[in-house]
């Protein structure tokens, strides 16, 4: 391939990992070349690591690394930006300097490095203290990695094959490999959230390095099988990139223009005393593309989030359905699986179907409503937000606190304080739920109490307790008897009473038991967790329970006669009463467990998949054909770098924090969509079809036949 773009016949081409290369006779002879097997399985193999840990990395900043949502969905979307920076990168490297095969292979070990060290990081190995640290660091190296790699794989594998000779082949390689790509992230998608959930390892629920250690492996696995092929591999030595040389013709042309005063039809024809005329030319084309791109960020800013506020949205639903549950970062395989289905929907039945009408017939009348249609998947999120909202825990805020009073006593007590708020009766073996109590400095109340005259062991006894209340927090108190007397207990730390990320029930235990010998089990169908009663206190910490539904509580030899029904992400406390023999209990519910089913994701997923459809495949089809021949790279790094622009928004709009409920955040991207597709479509209105010149029509033939 000459730098025309026109085949030339030569004797030899350079080989990555031979002397002698295959000859021009030889690519006649040759079906389909052997070395694209390898490319393609490394592909696989990258993209399956890529995908897998990028799956659950929101859910690993949240409950591993102890970020916010909101910091976790910053870092989220900071690595993405980066992820597609790095690709412009990658392609002045491969093409100035060092080569495509050196290229990946020098860029791959960084990824794998990256891979290794999050997977490290995610364990107890490091310590809590350099957990964050590390796990941001391996991010950054995964997405120099990735993004350096990106532009190279695909134009690596189109390397191998012979033009014009093997163009047939050429097409089937890229359908090949689009396919290795969705495969892999259709695979990974579904398995690492299991690894996550499923597996528990280093004495905690889930198993993030593991899950993290996968992906790791794939990637290490990629990067043998990219060397396996070495010495089937043609290597093209590079020659310049043209995004470099764009670079110089724009920046040339300012400093003239600025300091020249003669007037040209264009200012980049100021550049014509120092660079070509075809390239001013393609530049120019270039330009007007690149002009139409400045509004599609914005539509990868809604798309991405697939991966971050719509999975922590996931984890406050419920994801049961019989004997299989939905883990919440699971939902993101519906992309994948979604865009392999509706692919050949649109082209053979809704794209001919809309052209009988005259609709959606041009590639910027399908971006216009690839964007309208995301803004409607973010209408949606909003109205299904609303809904969750109802069973989102309820927190206090400033200038409030939260008090539970658990009665573990055989009678009801009637409670009053200094406090307003703070009265009223506690039923025998249940709860009094205060959730807004008023208050400005952080103090200790006094708190009195009073059996009813019908208890028949402490009948009408008064005695009395304290609480100590802080602004912004939630705490308990647990009323119980020992040895004949009663006492009023603060229950340590502050109450955990928000709503565990991995869909797991947690409970405690609050137990007024005059004799037990043996820890409380909970059982399930073969399923049983141990949960220790501490004889020296009154009261278990929190704990995480590995499963939803009805279980039965055993202390000792006897059942406790309790209903327990635990749901997704519920959090409870169990009072229990009497001895190892006779045990009653309560289950009360802090906070209500996810009753709004998964599934309700769907409607946005489809929406969004779909405008995936008409938006990005419509417009890397149009970057391709508007391009010049010359510019066809320069065209695709732009591209790229619209998703990272677009995750750069995300990263704006939540560290600024412009709405505390979830809600308004959803319906402003969804308006501001609305108004960006708005802009394009005008701009869209006057943009000028590029029509290739006759030479490069020539060019592109001979190189397409």
């Amino acid at each position: 391939m000459g730098r025309s773009g026109k085949y030339v016949e030569r004797v030899r081409r350079p080989c990555c990992g031979c002397e002698m290369a295959p000859t021009f006779l030889d690519d006649l002879k040759q079906k389909y070349p052997r070395s694209v097997f390898f490319i393609v399985g490394n592909e696989f193999c990258e993209r399956f690591s890529y995908y897998g840990m990028r799956t659950i990395l929101s859910l690993y900043l949240v409950d591993m690394l102890k970020y916010t949502e909101g910091d976790a969905t910053l870092i989220y979307h900071a690595f993405t930006m980066l992820c597609y920076f790095f690709p412009l990168i990658g392609a002045i490297i491969a093409d100035s300097y060092l080569g495509k095969f050196r290229t990946i292979f020098y860029l791959s070990i960084v990824y794998a490095a990256g891979n290794i060290l999050v997977s490290a990081a995610s364990s107890p190995l490091f310590g809590y203290d350099n957990q964050r640290s590390f796990s941001l660091f391996g991010l950054l190296l995964i997405a120099i990695g990735t993004g350096g790699i990106k532009p190279c794989v695909s134009a690596f594998g189109g390397d191998q094959f012979t033009l014009p000779q093997q163009a047939k082949q050429l097409a089937q390689f890229f359908s090949i490999f689009y396919f290795s790509i969705n495969a892999g992230s259709l695979i990974s998608t579904y398995i690492t959230p299991i690894l996550r959930h499923d597996v528990h390892c280093f004495g905690e629920d889930t198993c993030f390095p593991l899950a993290f250690g996968v992906p790791a492996i794939l990637m290490v696995v990629s990067l043998l099988l990219f060397l396996a092929g070495k010495k089937l591999y043609i290597c093209k030595e590079p020659q310049g990139n043209i995004i470099v040389e764009v670079s110089k013709c724009i920046s040339h042309a300012l400093v003239v223009s600025f300091k020249s005063k003669e007037k040209k039809e264009h200012w980049l024809d100021h550049a014509a005393d120092k660079f070509d005329k075809t390239l001013i030319s393609h530049t120019k084309a270039v330009l007007q593309v690149l002009f139409l791109f400045i509004p599609l960020p914005l539509f990868w800013a809604l798309f991405d989030q697939q991966g971050s506020r719509w999975t922590f949205q996931a984890t406050r639903m419920d994801g049961s359905l019989g004997w299989f549950t939905i883990k919440p970062d699971q939902m993101q395989v519906i992309n994948p699986f979604l865009i392999l289905a509706f692919i050949p929907l649109f082209d053979s039945f809704i794209y001919p179907s809309l052209a009988k009408c005259k609709l959606l017939v041009r590639p910027l009348q399908r971006l216009s409503a690839g964007g309208l249609l995301a803004a409607v998947a973010f209408i949606i999120s909003a109205l299904l937000e609303v809904r969750l909202e109802a069973t989102y825990a309820v927190l206090p805020d400033v200038g409030q606190a939260q008090l539970r009073v658990f009665n573990g006593l055989e009678c009801d007590v009637h409670m009053t304080s200094t406090l307003t708020s703070v009265s009223g009766n506690i039923n025998a073996l249940n709860a009094l739920q205060i959730t807004d109590i008023s208050m400005q400095n952080s103090a200790d109340y006094p708190l009195n109490f009073t059996t009813t005259p019908d208890c028949s062991q402490f009948p009408s006894q008064m005695f009395t307790g304290t609480v100590s209340l802080q602004e912004k927090q939630s705490v308990s108190i647990f009323l119980s008897s020992s040895s004949g007397v009663l006492a009023v207990s603060q229950v340590p730390g502050f109450d955990m009473i928000q709503k565990p990320d991995n869909g797991n029930p947690q409970i405690r235990v609050l137990y007024n038991l005059a004799t037990f010998q043996s820890d409380l089990m909970f059982s399930q169908n073969g399923y049983k967790q141990n949960i220790t009663l501490d004889k020296s206190r009154t009261s278990t910490p929190l704990v995480s329970i590995g499963k939803t539904g009805t279980f039965v509580a055993t202390l000792g030899n006897s059942q406790v006669k309790a209903d327990i029904e635990l749901g997704s992400s519920g959090v409870y406390t169990l009072i229990l009463e009497g001895n190892n023999n006779s045990t009653m209990g309560t289950l009360v519910t802090v906070t209500p467990p996810n009753s709004v089913h998964m599934l309700w994701l769907l409607p946005q997923y489809i929406i969004i998949t779909a405008a995936e459809i008409m938006f990005s495949i419509t417009g890397l089809e149009f970057s391709f054909t508007q391009a010049p021949v010359s510019m066809k790279s320069l065209i695709s790094a732009a591209w790229l770098l619209t998703v990272s622009f677009g995750n750069l928004i995300v990263v704006i709009i939540s560290e600024a924090k412009f709405f505390q409920s979830q809600v308004w955040e959803f319906l402003l991207f969804a308006v501001l969509m609305v108004i960006d597709m708005i802009i394009f479509i005008i701009i869209a209105c006057r943009y000028q079809y590029y029509n290739p010149s006759d030479s490069e029509t020539e060019n592109v033939t001979k190189n397409s036949s």
